[in-house]
């Protein structure tokens, strides 16, 4: 029957309309055009390292994955409160250190009585270990040169810092990035305080 009542065994063919076949290759190609970009810029302006010893506990535990941001410091310096990896004295076979800014060039910094002053007051981060029990170095006002960071870790009695004379104050050359982003394990997946 050929008058559409009765069965036809002839297929009917669909229409692929060629606007849908363009719009779903043009998403496809920014898809991978977005995550090229985000490879190169992870491969040449950040890097992954994993934290080494308990120092920086507990805002990021030992065996943590951090991505560390190496270009930001080619723009602005490190600032109070940041954590950044550094390699101490700039001794290529050491391993990367994490640790907190608590000094910036031309400050002063002091430990009195367990605690941080700087600048003649009490510094502060906000981690529940501000007190220690070594004050090292810092015994005595330590003035920091124009290209010299002091810092600290947030696990103050069980970290190697500047308040030893082995790493001392950091010098801004030696500093390799901010540590700004946990990405294992899970539980502490986020951005570094």
């Amino acid at each position: 029957m050929r008058n559409g009542k009765g069965l036809s065994f002839r297929r009917r063919r669909r229409v692929v309309q060629a606007s849908a076949v363009h719009g779903a290759l043009l998403l496809i190609g920014e898809c991978l055009l977005a995550f090229a970009i985000g490879c190169v810029l992870v491969y040449y302006f950040m890097t992954s390292l994993t934290c080494v010893g308990q120092a920086m506990e507990p805002t990021v535990e030992s065996g943590a994955q951090v991505l560390v941001n190496r270009f930001i410091y080619s723009l602005a310096s490190p600032k109070a409160g940041d954590v950044v990896v550094f390699k101490p004295n700039g001794n290529a076979n050491a391993h990367y250190y994490m640790r907190r800014v608590i000094g910036v060039p031309g400050d002063t910094v002091q430990i009195r009585e367990g605690f941080v002053y700087v600048n003649g007051e009490l510094f502060e981060t906000g981690t529940g270990s501000e007190q220690m029990e070594f004050a090292g170095v810092a015994e005595e006002e330590i003035l920091l040169d124009k290209d010299e960071y002091f810092v600290l870790g947030d696990n103050r009695d069980a970290s190697e810092d500047s308040r030893s004379a082995d790493i001392g104050n950091v010098r801004r050359q030696d500093i390799y990035g901010l540590a700004w982003f946990v990405r294992y394990p899970w539980d502490n997946f986020g951005w570094i305080p």
